[in-house]
């Protein structure tokens, strides 16, 4: 079955994609790894370095990520299922040094 998914952007994820909503479909099962890896594909190489971590290839370092309201850390990280019609929201961290 074919699920969809609605990712909302803020900050700088807004800026890079151009968007504030994006809609994913991917067959089922559906985890948060698969909705991060499909948004790589789908928008520049900008987007792709600010959400992803250059050595781990994990967007935790770089974002909050939410299901359904919640952040990831507390329900399954990145493998938490993504049921149909459910949102995901990407909201960015800031790093100082």
């Amino acid at each position: 079955m074919v699920v969809n998914v609605e990712v909302r952007f803020l900050g700088i994820f807004q800026r890079l994609s151009g968007k504030k909503r994006f809609q994913v479909k991917l067959v089922e099962p559906v985890t948060v790894r698969k909705v991060i890896m499909k948004l790589t594909e789908n928008f520049s190489s900008e987007f792709k370095q600010a959400l992803l971590d250059s050595e781990l290839e994990d967007p935790r370092q770089n974002s909050l990520i939410l299901v359904g309201g919640k952040e990831i850390s507390a329900l399954q990280g990145l493998e938490t299922e993504v049921k149909d019609c459910e949102e995901v929201v990407l909201v960015p961290m800031v790093h100082g040094g």
